[in-house]
């Protein structure tokens, strides 16, 4: 059974850096970034996959199954190589 969320199942993905109500209004006007917002979700997502001793390839590979549409090199570009 997989625990994991995809981002846009989630109602604020970056709950862990600004409340429910600031994101609603960011994103309602447009300043959020939905692909720097999903790839912080999936860079956390890694580091709780990793916190559970399941090995970085596994990881991907299980981040894969939420992204289908994202490559294995493209996740792992993004949990390695988070500032571009």
């Amino acid at each position: 059974m997989s625990t994991s969320l995809r981002f846009e199942e989630l109602s604020n993905p970056l709950s862990d850096l600004i409340s429910d109500e600031i994101f609603e209004m960011l994103n309602s006007r447009g300043f959020i970034n939905q692909n720097a917002a999903r790839d912080h979700f999936i860079r956390k997502r890694f580091k709780s996959l990793r916190a559970s001793k399941i090995s970085a390839g596994d990881a991907i590979d299980q981040l894969r199954k939420d992204y289908p549409y994202l490559q294995f090199e493209t996740i792992r570009q993004i949990v390695y190589n988070p500032s571009r």
